[in-house]
This record gives C-alpha cells, structure tokens and sequence, in this order.
C-alpha cells in the first residue's frame, strides 16, 4: 500500500463548526494508514494546539500576501521539503479521504507515470466530530448516498501527485479562486496525465458557511481570486474538469467521451479572447454557462 504524504493549510480554528469539521478531517487522514503522514501548515488560531493534539506535524512559517492569506507557492514548497514520503495530497482542510483512496493511487502507480490525480466532490452536512472506528468509512457512504450531493466540475479541493512535480508555482492567494484551476491548467501543458478519478473515489465535503472571508461571501468575486486569475494568466487557464480528457473507471484510465459539457468547454476555448470585454468575451461566457448547467 502507497505511503503519502497529506498536508494542507488549515483555516482558524476559533470557529466552532469549522473546529469540528476540520478536526473530522485531519483524524480521516491519520486512519488512512499508520504510515501516512500529515502536515498542517500556518500560524493562525487554533493549528498549532490541534497539531500537538492529534499528533500531526505542524509547519507556523508560511509565506503571506499583504492580506495576511498564506500563498500556494510556500504551502508546496513547506510541504515538499517536510514530507518524508514520494506521494503527496493537497487538500482543502474540510475534506475527508476514506482508505479507497489510496487503493486507487496503488493502481495507478503501476503505470509508473507522473500524473495529477483530481475529482469532484460530495457535499455532506456534518455537525458533530466522528468516531474513526472499525465501519466509519461504510458509516459515511451510507450518509453520501441518502444525503449527499455530487457537486459541478468545477469543484476541486484536492490534488494528488508525486512530489517532484509543481516545483514551480505562483504566489496564488489559497483558499481563493483560480489557483485550483491552473493546477490542470498547467498540468496538462507539460504535460503530465491528468486523470479524474470522480467515479473511483468518492471525496467528501464538509459543509461550512464563508464567516471566515470578508463580508461571509464566497470568494469568487475577491479581489485576491481576481488577482489569482491574474497570476495564473488569465481567463485562458482557468481549466476545471471539463478540461481533463482521461478518467479513471473500474480499473482502467480510458479516454472521456464527448459530452455536450465538453463540447460547449471546446467552443468556449476557441472563443476565448485575451481581454475579458467585448462579443467574444460575451459569447465566451454563454458557452461557459451552458456546459456547466449540464454537466
């Protein structure tokens, strides 16, 4: 079985429902393997002491925009330089892996490839810490299947891939938009395999409010997730699963067939302007809405 290393950087934990939800995650991670390893990296409120707590390695001294956000380019480096294993997963700190996860990576380390596994999530409400005991894992596909919901191709909160890959990463603002979507973008122009593995793996999130960001509002319209796009080049890189053409399915990394999401994701590239205003920058956005109402 795959060792690896899991880190992300965790939001404060003063929040109540973010303690709890955060600590369900983290405990997830350790109960992969007694081998895995997870970091958390940051300084706010609350990582240190939960760190200590849950026996996890903790990382204070990240690099940070003028905003005081942790940059993604500091997060990877901490994390590289820490893990003491060949396999990394970044993910968003109110994800929780079940064991599946890394019989998945096992196969796919038999093509002995670089690669960037990705996938869409489930979105679950959960208000109280879980009991990590023998069956918790069928307890939460239980709950996905009566409750849970499998969100658009756009949300992606985590990564996995070998750790010499991304050595060289903007100053993304984490926890803002745009970043996520160059990790594809600037995947599949190197290019490593990009697989989705939303049909062999079903990733859970936690559900939460935006209390942690100014005004509670997701961070979509964020002067940061703008500058983020920014940094990343443009609309033009702003790749989500539409754009991975591989998909991992009962065993097997086969091609996805052309869906009329992806048929619309195409058009929308052709189109695509380099400036976001005029007709092409409208049509753009017609295609944009349309694949992702049927995807």
């Amino acid at each position: 079985m795959s060792n690896v290393t899991v880190f992300t950087a965790p939001k404060p934990f003063s929040d109540p429902h973010i303690n709890i939800i955060q600590r369900n995650a983290i405990r997830s991670w350790k109960a992969l393997s007694a081998e895995t390893e997870v970091i958390l990296i940051g300084d706010d409120p609350g990582i240190k002491e939960t760190a200590a707590e849950l026996g996890v390695m903790h990382i204070p001294d990240v690099e940070k925009n003028e905003l005081g956000t942790p940059l993604v380019n500091s997060i990877f480096k901490l994390a590289r330089d820490a893990a003491s294993h060949e396999l990394l997963i970044y993910l968003n700190a109110d994800i929780i892996l079940s064991p599946d996860c890394l019989s998945v990576i096992d196969q796919i380390l038999q093509l002995n490839m670089d690669f960037l596994l990705v996938g869409r999530r489930w979105d679950v409400d959960i208000t109280e810490e879980l009991e990590f005991k023998n069956g918790w894992s069928d307890d939460l596909q239980k709950l996905l299947a009566t409750t849970g919901k499998l969100r658009t191709v756009t949300a992606m909160d985590y990564f996995i891939f070998p750790r010499h890959l991304f050595k060289e990463i903007p100053p993304f603002a984490i926890g803002r938009g745009g970043w996520d979507n160059w990790m594809i973008f600037n995947a599949e122009n190197q290019p490593w395999p990009v697989i989705d593995i939303t049909p062999s793996l079903s990733i859970i999130h936690q559900n939460h409010d935006y209390g942690h960001l100014p005004n509670g509002t997701a961070h979509y319209d964020l002067e940061e997730s703008h500058h983020n796009v920014v940094l990343a080049g443009g609309m033009r890189s702003s790749y989500d699963l539409l754009d991975v053409s591989l998909v991992y399915k009962d065993g097997v990394i086969c091609r996805k067939k052309l869906s009329l999401p992806r048929l619309f994701r195409k058009l929308e590239r052709v189109v695509m302007p380099v400036e976001q205003t005029g007709w092409r920058w409208q049509l753009t956005r017609g295609f944009r809405r349309l694949g992702r109402k049927f995807s």
